[in-house]
C-alpha cells in the first residue's frame, strides 16, 4: 500500500471512517476502525497530516494523535460540506474532509489545550445553570399569577417567597410545588456562585485574562470566555477575522459589482457573541462618564444611529481589541486607541 500524506478521519463514538490520499490527491486506502484500533494505527503510520471536522471530541483527539509525530488539522464543518459529492456516507464526508484540507486557502480550527477546554466546559455548565435560573424564576412568577399573586419582574421578589407564601391564601399543594421551586433556585444560586469564584481564582493567576479585562467594559466572565475560546490569537489573521469568526461583522451579498451589507452574520459562538453584545451596552449605560477616543466615537455614532447598531458595532470594536491585546502583549490605553 502506498503511503498516505493527507488522511481524513470522519468522527464517530465509537467508529471511525479514514480517507487516505497520496500528494497528487489519488485515493491510498479507506478504513473503518475503531478507537483502540484507531490509535494502534496511527501510532505506527509513517509521518503524515491528518485533517478531522472540529467536533465534539476532535481536540482531545488532535492532541492524542499529536504525540505520534503527526500534524493534525481541525476544520470547520461549514467549509467540508460544499465538497461532499452525491449521497452523504461516512467514507464520502472523510473524502470530502480531505479534498476541503487540499484547498491552498483553506482556514483551520487550531486546537485547544486540556485547560482552555476544560474552562470552556465550566463556561457552559454555568450558562446552562443560568438559563435554569431564569425558567425557574419565571415559571414561579406564572404559578403565582395564575392564583391571583401578581409579584414584580426579575428575582428580587422571588428571594422573598416564604414571606410572601404566608401572606397570601395559597392551596397548601401549591406551597409545597413553589416552595420546592424556590429550594432548586437557591441550590441554582450557589452553583453559579461556586462557579463565578472559581473563575475569577482562574483568572487572578492569569495574565491574559488581566490584560483582556482593561477593556472598558469586559469583566471576570467575558474575559475568562475569551480567553477559552481565542487562545494565543495565532488563528486569526488580524483582529477582523476574530471579529467576523463570532458573526460581529455585516453580512455580505454582493453581485454584479454592487456591494450590498446586511446585518451582523451571526456566525460562530453566539455565547462570546452575547457576551461581546452585553459588554457593549454596559460600556453605553455609563457613556457620559467615560473619555478617550472610543468614548469620543461611541458618543458620535449615538447621534446618528440607533442604540442597537451600535451596541453591535462597539462589540465588534470590542472583539478587536480583545485580540490586538492578546496577540500583541498589550493593554489597552483609552487615550491613544484607534477610533
Amino acid at each position: 500500500m502506498d503511503h498516505a500524506m493527507l488522511v481524513g478521519i470522519d468522527l464517530g463514538k465509537h467508529s471511525f471512517h479514514l480517507h487516505g490520499q497520496d500528494r497528487n490527491g489519488k485515493a491510498v486506502f479507506r478504513k473503518k476502525l475503531g478507537r483502540k484500533q484507531l490509535f494502534e494505527f496511527f501510532a505506527t503510520y509513517e509521518v503524515c497530516i491528518i485533517v478531522m471536522e472540529a467536533c465534539a471530541g476532535s481536540h482531545h483527539m488532535a492532541r492524542k494523535l499529536s504525540t505520534f509525530g503527526h500534524q493534525v488539522k481541525l476544520i470547520s464543518p461549514q467549509f467540508v460540506r460544499p465538497f461532499v459529492k452525491s449521497n452523504k456516507n461516512d467514507f464520502v464526508d472523510a473524502e470530502a474532509i480531505c479534498e476541503a484540507a487540499s484547498r491552498p486557502a483553506m482556514r483551520f480550527v487550531t486546537p485547544k489545550t486540556e485547560s482552555q477546554q476544560t474552562l470552556s466546559v465550566l463556561h457552559r455548565v454555568r450558562e446552562s445553570m443560568v438559563r435554569d435560573r431564569t425558567r425557574t424564576i419565571n415559571q414561579t412568577h406564572g404559578f403565582l399569577l395564575e392564583f391571583g399573586v401578581g409579584l414584580p419582574v426579575g428575582k428580587t421578589a422571588i428571594a422573598r417567597l416564604p414571606e410572601l407564601l404566608d401572606a397570601h391564601a395559597l392551596p397548601p399543594r401549591l406551597i409545597a410545588i413553589l416552595e420546592r421551586l424556590h429550594e432548586h433556585l437557591k441550590y441554582l444560586e450557589k452553583q453559579i456562585g461556586e462557579i463565578e469564584r472559581e473563575l475569577a481564582r482562574q483568572l487572578a493567576d492569569d495574565d491574559v485574562g488581566q490584560r483582556l479585562m482593561s477593556i472598558p467594559g469586559i469583566g471576570p466572565i467575558t474575559a475568562s470566555v475569551l480567553v477559552a475560546e481565542m487562545g494565543d490569537g495565532r488563528q486569526y489573521r488580524c483582529s477582523r477575522d476574530f471579529a467576523a469568526s463570532v458573526g460581529l461583522v455585516p453580512r455580505q451579498y454582493s453581485t454584479g459589482g454592487r456591494s450590498n451589507f446586511l446585518g451582523i452574520s451571526h456566525r460562530g459562538d453566539k455565547h462570546v457573541r452575547c457576551l461581546l453584545v452585553l459588554c457593549a451596552r454596559a460600556y453605553l449605560r455609563g457613556l457620559e462618564k467615560r473619555t478617550g477616543r472610543l468614548a469620543e466615537w461611541a458618543r458620535a455614532m449615538m447621534t446618528r444611529r440607533h442604540s442597537n447598531v451600535v451596541a453591535c458595532a462597539l462589540a465588534n470594536k470590542l472583539a478587536r481589541t480583545a485580540w490586538a491585546i492578546v496577540a500583541h502583549h498589550s493593554t489597552f490605553d483609552s487615550e491613544f486607541a484607534r477610533p
